[in-house]
């Protein structure tokens, strides 16, 4: 099945039923300014419900390094994902720790900023200005799949849920897929059915059945 990260998760009780459908990764949002902000110890009983071998991804906008470590340690985080205007010199201040790097894709020249990142998988994810993801809006399909061609470890974002993720997956095949507004009731909040019908939808795509 193609990998799947559940993102913006605040409650203990969604991390816990994500992981049970097959969930890869689990994201928590550090940024003060989306809705699914977690405190550490928010963050903390959010982690507490993750499983073994279900990754602990944080989410950070433009975090001074050592914030960023501090959360790493506290929370055991697999991998950390950075979304804002950091430089590519962060890589050395965050030492050993894997790195997911957000591009958002508004053309093909914003493409090249991939180059930059020697990191352990890119995002690709819509732009749209002035926001850092969780938009709701898609990555168009000629973008999306230069883009994939072009990054490593590619994490498909940006607009999926239930009703579009089969048709992407089997157009673009991404290492994996992120989804956060698209299985939500409201924001932060997720809806155990829009979950599952999620996990359907990519098994569908992966040729695999449900559980």
């Amino acid at each position: 099945m193609t990998r799947v990260k559940i993102c913006g998760i605040t409650r203990p009780e969604d991390a816990a039923l994500s992981a049970s459908l097959g969930a890869h990764a689990i994201g928590m949002i550090f940024a003060a300014e989306s809705p699914r902000y977690l405190t550490l110890d928010r963050a903390l009983r959010v982690a507490d419900a993750v499983p073994p071998l279900v990754g602990r991804v944080g989410v950070f906008v433009n975090s001074p390094a050592q914030w960023v470590l501090e959360r790493v340690h506290a929370l055991a985080l697999s991998a950390v994902q950075l979304c804002g205007e950091e430089p590519p010199s962060i890589l050395e201040d965050l030492g050993s720790v894997p790195v997911i790097r957000a591009i958002g894709v508004r053309d093909e020249d914003s493409l090249a900023e991939m180059e930059c990142w020697p990191v352990a998988a890119h995002l690709i994810d819509a732009h749209v200005p002035g926001r850092h993801g969780g938009t709701g809006k898609t990555v168009p399909l000629d973008l999306a799949r230069a883009a994939i061609a072009r990054c490593r470890s590619p994490i498909l974002a940006g607009g999926l849920g239930p009703e579009n993720v089969t048709e992407r997956i089997e157009l673009l095949r991404p290492y994996a897929v992120d989804v956060s507004s698209g299985v939500e009731a409201e924001p932060g909040i997720k809806d155990p059915d829009k979950l599952r019908a999620f996990f359907h939808a990519v098994r569908a795509a992966s040729h695999q059945p449900p559980e």
